[in-house]
């Protein structure tokens, strides 16, 4: 193929991914899918992880795609990002939209059983256990004033 016939855009699981990038790298433009996602979705795909996303044929692009959709029926249950559902208990891996919908359920089930950490998110302070006493200060800067001279 030559470098006119690539295309700029590859649509995958409801997403525009760069086709002028590497496989593994444009995989990660979907929410949810990180390096090692990424890596492993080209192995399950048979797809070079380096090859250029945008000059891909057409089947090796649904083979991709149909990797991503099988994923959590491919892959060990450690492999997922959310191994035991609140609600259902299954294993499953969120991504795009479900997992940002399912992150602020998760903020809001902890905000009404008033946890701590549901507290910290409400407030809108650090909710994993970082230092507050120097960092992360937010707001107006409150500091020594000089006198003018």
């Amino acid at each position: 193929m030559d470098d006119e016939e690539i295309k700029y855009f590859v649509r995958v699981r409801n997403t525009d991914l760069d086709g002028t990038k590497a496989v593994h790298i444009a995989l990660t433009g979907i929410k949810g899918i990180g390096p090692h996602t990424a890596r492993t979705i080209t192995a399950l795909a048979n797809v070079d992880p380096r090859a250029v996303l945008g000059k891909l044929d057409d089947e090796s692009v649904e083979r991709i795609s149909s990797a991503v959709e099988t994923y959590t029926e491919s892959v060990p249950d450690w492999m997922v990002n959310r191994q035991k559902d609140v609600y259902t208990g299954e294993v499953r891996h969120l991504l795009g939209t479900d997992l940002t919908m399912m992150n602020d359920d998760d903020v809001n089930r902890m905000r009404k059983m008033r946890s701590y950490r549901g507290i910290r998110h409400e407030t809108g302070q650090k909710v994993r256990g970082q230092r507050t006493k120097s960092t992360g200060r937010t707001g107006t800067t409150v500091g020594v004033k000089r006198k003018k001279d």
